[in-house]
């Protein structure tokens, strides 16, 4: 018995089509690779001039990062070895080393450079030379807001005998506050300055508060304490804990009253 064929032979239309399928196969492979060879020879220039500009400007932001790093470093030892030239009495030696700091330009390290160097020339009696120091990193908006305050008030602490009183309470009017970190100072000047113009009447609670702040240091409350005392406003609110914190058994006190 003849088996029976399991596949039909194809018509002619079939091969034709089969044949014509290939053949765009190869058609649409051949157009895609006329593109990408298109593409490469129209673009591949201006990429790859792109790539080569990225990598170079990475490359050059870790260099310059690096760079900023060694100088951060350079002018930290620098600032030591300045400090350890004060320390040692070396005035002359340290100034010359801060004025080289400052110099630079860098801008933590230059502030604090000069902020140094209006030190050692108020030391030196050379006030003009200090306040003019203390004012250019008051001025200097690159600097922290606090860095740039310490200097203001050290200027106006320098230069207050030369100085209008109303000048002082403009310039230290907004840190004499609880808020401000140089309240203590910047408070007290404020206060000497209202002194000045007779106004005893706003001198008085501002030299209370300063008296009655536990973040002002010991030395300067007992000060506004005592001169508050004076202008005829009690700065003490609890007396035993005041004597306690000076030192004063209370027995003596009591002692030396009788």
């Amino acid at each position: 018995m003849a088996s029976t064929p399991t596949d039909t032979p194809r018509s002619p239309n079939d091969r034709k089509s089969a044949s014509d399928d290939v053949f765009m196969r190869e058609v649409d492979e051949a157009v895609r690779q006329d593109e990408v060879a298109t593409f490469v020879k129209r673009f591949g220039l201006p990429i790859g001039v792109a790539v080569v500009l990225v990598l170079a400007a990475f490359g050059g932001w870790l260099i310059w990062s690096g760079q900023q790093e060694s100088k951060l470093e350079e002018s930290s030892e620098q600032l030591i070895t300045a400090l350890d030239e004060l320390e040692a009495g070396n005035a002359d030696a340290a100034n010359e080393k801060l004025a080289a700091i400052a110099a630079a330009g860098g801008k933590g390290s230059a502030g604090m450079a000069r902020l140094l160097q209006a030190g050692i020339a108020l030391g030196q009696n050379k006030t003009e030379e200090a306040v003019g120091l203390y004012g250019q990193v008051a001025n200097d908006s690159s600097l922290p807001q606090e860095v740039r305050d310490l200097a203001k008030v050290r200027m106006v602490s320098a230069n207050f005998d030369n100085m209008e009183s109303q000048a002082v309470i403009d310039q230290l009017g907004p840190l004499a506050t609880a808020e401000s970190p140089w309240f203590g100072s910047a408070g007290e000047l404020v206060a000497f300055a209202y002194l000045a113009q007779n106004k005893p009447d706003q001198a008085g609670p501002l030299l209370v508060a300063i008296a009655k702040n536990e973040d002002v240091p010991e030395s300067l409350r007992s000060r506004t304490r005592q001169l508050a005392g004076l202008l005829g406003h009690d700065a003490v609110d609890d007396v035993d804990a005041m004597l306690e914190e000076l030192g004063t058994p209370q027995g003596a006190q009591a002692g030396g009253a009788q």
